[in-house]
């Protein structure tokens, strides 16, 4: 039986080695040769260079040799400016909705409210191509041109979804006895809310905005279907870029991108032990 435990260990542990490797090597892979030299085939290490970095940031001259590989820095930072604006606005919008509901539907008691809470999950569940092309039917249909605010009405369709299910979560966990303290001590519904019920479920407020922002900066699938011409995104740019061939400045862009979602992800845990 010892033996028998010690292998179902053995195994469970290497198991769990080659599943991180699995993940994690290919990302790993794109930070290493982000700094290869190499302009032609990058899964070759010819030398370690700065020059696709310094391209994206403009620091590049155009007669370089590096400068005849990559695209106008100009698309790429209206790319970058567009997702953080929609990232930003969408963030804003489906944090304020997706809470409103997950307080309406945990204080509330109305009609198939079991069947409404079914719904909010279905965005989530829906593929995303199937979600996309909808979005592009009911835009067409309703005569609606394509823009950046289609994108943020899209993102907002099944963000709101993701900000809901962790808000409804942080609320599942929390002593209403609280709020009816604070009501007996004459404090009306705004001011209970205020001081008493936000403070307790902004943990989960804080994770599901930085988790909708993250999720806005980087979707594909949805953006690509209901993007406009002057609409485009960090990661539709990059699509376009693969699609005329895989150049090196994408493996640049790709771990400035990796860094950044480290850095919100950080900040949301630092902010959320800070509330705790």
């Amino acid at each position: 039986m010892k033996i028998l435990k010690v292998l179902r260990s053995s195994a469970l542990s290497i198991y769990g080695y080659f599943f991180f490797a699995f993940v994690y090597a290919p990302i790993l892979l794109i930070v290493v040769f982000s700094f290869n030299s190499n302009p032609v085939n990058m899964m070759i290490w010819e030398s370690f260079t700065l020059d696709w970095y310094k391209t994206i940031f403009g620091m590049t001259n155009a007669s370089s040799e590096s400068a005849l590989y990559l695209d106008s820095t100009d698309q790429l930072y209206a790319a970058v400016q567009n997702s953080l604006v929609i990232a930003l606005t969408t963030t804003l919008i489906a944090t304020v909705f997706g809470t409103s509901i997950a307080l309406a539907v945990a204080r509330f008691k109305f009609k198939l409210k079991g069947f409404y809470r079914a719904l909010m999950f279905m965005p989530m569940i829906m593929p995303d191509i199937v979600l996309g092309i909808a979005l592009l039917i009911f835009f067409v249909s309703i005569g609606a041109q394509l823009s950046i605010y289609t994108i943020i009405i899209g993102h907002c369709t099944f963000l709101t979804s993701y900000v809901f299910i962790v808000v409804s979560a942080r609320i599942a966990d929390m002593d209403e006895t609280l709020e009816e303290a604070s009501a007996d001590l004459g404090a009306n519904g705004w001011t209970t809310f205020r001081r008493v019920t936000l403070p307790m479920i902004m943990p989960g407020v804080i994770g599901g905005a930085l988790l909708s922002f993250i999720i806005s900066m980087d979707d594909l699938v949805i953006t690509y279907f209901i993007a406009g011409v002057d609409s485009q995104t960090l990661p539709v740019f990059i699509y376009g870029m693969l699609r005329r061939g895989i150049k090196p400045e994408i493996n640049a862009i790709a771990t400035i991108m990796l860094l950044f979602s480290i850095i919100i992800a950080s900040i949301g845990l630092y902010m959320r032990s800070r509330r705790n």
